[in-house]
């Protein structure tokens, strides 16, 4: 197949070519290598295995992102610092979550992901036991950014990246079902950590944290040490990228830019809600419990919008389900802007998260369709960083805002206009994109 630049398709390795014999399991898709090698193929029996291990290990791997935030009230009490001290922690820990991922992701690329899974669940355990164990904040804020913030890195971004390999007709669910691991251990993990600080203190839970993640992480990854056996899809797949980026009026550099400037739009928009609703909703006399319990809400629907955005893309493909996304994000929040009932805020809440939850999903989904498998983990890498650099922009610059106005109106309008940039970029996008998404294709 040649590409209007010439690039013409590498002739497909076959397995009878290679120098050792080819052993295989038709039931389970598994291939046994003369040399000792486990290789199994896309959508096999072990693809959907791996699947559940990989959502497994982003539930529990997870808990670097949330824990934090449950812990700060005691964190700030036991060092005796102001609040903004006290959150210096997550500040640094998102950082490091936002530069882990692309380190992380090219790891993954060249040693598959159980090397930078492994690296990630040793980081985690190290952190939290140093956290816990950490004298001061500034020693307790450094851990969390160099050790829990690129160790959990590891079972997000490269996560996602590694099931885009295991699935050619269903890649839009399972990287979406893959990503929902991050919001279930949002669901999940606060509630218990809240309750083991309540009886333990946050220092004790901290160490039993490290230590959880360390036996139950290192043996599932145990799981995740096969290869996928994709020499003639990996070759087609490289050639339908090339076609794309052929039929694209901007270098690949280009693209990278540009998904990489939708990413902290889109984010910008999306930390509105999601950073500031608990104080939102002080503000407006309803209590903080109210606010927590509406970001509850917010991520319990984001779980269901994730896997639903990959039956979506397997279909219409991961620029149209971003998109589409990015639109109903747009008008949940013209809807925060509009009502401030106790009653409205709930139901915009959830509307909220069942919008904006296959957002970030969809951008596996696009990085596979314009980009080679081989640099998908730090392709996605870079692009997750910028949403996450776009997550702590938008919860700073809306606290700013506020600061200046004395309210949240003009703080939603700015994620609106944010919003609007995102959707520009992808309309841009599709509009230039020729024939069919790559994953259609591939079925």
């Amino acid at each position: 197949m040649t590409s209007a630049r010439g690039f013409t398709a590498p002739e497909p390795l076959r397995l009878d070519r290679t120098p050792w014999r080819c052993y295989e399991s038709r039931e389970a898709g598994i291939h046994k290598m003369a040399n000792g090698t486990a290789q199994a193929a896309p959508e096999s029996a072990y693809a959907w295995v791996r699947l559940c291990t990989a959502v497994a290990l982003s539930t529990i791997g997870g808990v670097g992102m949330w824990s934090v935030v449950v812990a700060l009230p005691a964190i700030q009490a036991d060092f005796g610092v102001d609040r903004g001290a006290a959150s210096l922690p997550y500040t640094l820990g998102m950082i490091g979550f936002a530069g882990g991922g692309v380190l992380m992701g090219r790891l993954a690329d060249r040693q598959g992901i159980a090397v930078p899974g492994a690296l990630g669940a040793v980081m985690l355990s190290l952190g939290y036991i140093g956290f816990g164990l950490s004298p001061t904040l500034w020693l307790a804020a450094v851990v969390q950014g160099a050790l829990i913030g690129v160790g959990c890195s590891a079972t997000f971004g490269p996560l996602m990246a590694d099931i885009s390999h295991w699935f050619l007709r269903r890649r839009g669910i399972a990287v979406a079902i893959a990503a929902a691991g991050n919001y279930v251990a949002g669901t999940v993990w606060p509630p218990l950590v809240q309750h083991f600080i309540a009886g333990y203190g946050w220092r004790a839970t901290h160490i039993g944290i490290g230590v959880f993640c360390l036996v139950t992480m290192l043996p599932l990854l145990l799981l995740m040490r096969r290869s996928v056996a994709t020499q003639d899809s990996a070759m087609g797949q490289d050639a339908a990228a090339a076609q794309r980026q052929a039929d694209l009026p901007v270098s690949p550099m280009t693209l990278q830019v540009l998904l990489c400037i939708a990413g902290v739009a889109c984010c910008v928009a999306m930390a509105m809600p999601q950073v500031h609703i608990v104080a939102y909703c002080g503000d407006l006399g309803y209590g903080v419990a109210r606010g927590a319990e509406m970001l509850s809400l917010m991520l319990g629907f984001g779980i269901f919008s994730r896997v639903g955005s990959g039956f979506i893309a397997d279909r219409i493909g991961g620029v149209r389900t971003l998109l589409l996304g990015a639109v109903l994000q747009g008008v949940a929040l013209v809807l925060y802007a509009l009502f401030d009932g106790l009653t409205s805020l709930y139901v915009i809440s959830a509307l909220f998260g069942l919008f904006q939850g296959g957002i970030v999903p969809s951008y596996a989904i696009i990085v596979r369709e314009y980009f080679a498998p081989k640099e998908a983990g730090t392709r996605l890498g870079l692009v997750l960083m910028a949403t996450l650099l776009g997550m702590a922009l938008g919860g700073w610059m809306s606290g700013v805002i506020f600061d200046m106005t004395g309210s949240y109106r003009a703080a939603f309008l700015n994620g609106i206009a944010w919003n609007l940039l995102n959707v520009s970029i992808m309309l841009w996008l599709l509009r230039r994109s020729a024939g069919r998404p790559v994953i259609a294709a591939a079925a």
